[in-house]
């Protein structure tokens, strides 16, 4: 329980300045910047799977819920790329 206050303490701050972050970014920014994102969502999985792998049922659950979140991010991170890149595409 003592680590678990820092941890939380260190999400909940992780948390607010994405927040901020992101809603600081132009929307004519935001399709490249969500491309470049997917690769720190791979690092999010991989760190989600070795919490799902922890002794404990909380870290479980949680591994489990950080391993759900970032892969829909990163499969809706590549969709929304696959449609920009299709825009300068040359048609026929």
């Amino acid at each position: 329980m003592e680590t678990f206050l820092p941890l939380l303490t260190v999400f909940l701050l992780a948390v607010f300045v994405g927040v901020e972050i992101i809603t600081k970014v132009p929307p004519l920014l935001h399709t490249p910047l969500m491309s470049g994102t997917n690769a720190v969502s791979g690092i999010t999985i991989i760190g989600a799977l070795l919490s799902v792998a922890a002794d404990g049922t909380f870290a479980t659950v949680l591994g489990f819920l950080a391993l759900v979140l970032a892969t829909i991010n990163v499969v809706g991170g590549f969709l929304v790329t696959h449609r920009m890149v299709a825009m300068f595409k040359k048609k026929d």
